[in-house]
């Protein structure tokens, strides 16, 4: 199986998975394509995290452990996405 085919199936479940878990209304991109683009991302950050943890690949094909680390990398993408984006312009705490 190609590699890419690898990371966006893996990248589509992860995200899928995140956006369940995450809370609002709007946690990030919308859609199947915001959704990949989520566990993609997540993918790259989970895989970052777990090879700076344990100086091991993170995401190496279609399995319950590189689901994992990408969904926990998509965890951590849609919590700094709502951190940045998720406020309203000029909207200012009383």
């Amino acid at each position: 199986m190609s590699a890419i085919l690898v990371w966006l199936i893996v990248g589509l479940i992860a995200g899928f998975l995140a956006r369940l878990v995450v809370p609002g209304p709007e946690p990030g991109p919308g859609g199947i394509l915001g959704d990949l683009i989520v566990g993609v991302v997540g993918a790259l950050i989970g895989g970052w995290i777990w090879g700076a943890l344990f100086g091991t690949v993170g995401v190496t094909g279609i399995n319950l452990g590189s689901i994992l680390v990408a969904f926990i990398g998509a965890i951590v993408f849609l919590l700094i996405w709502r951190a940045i984006v998720g406020r309203p312009v000029g909207h200012r705490p009383v």
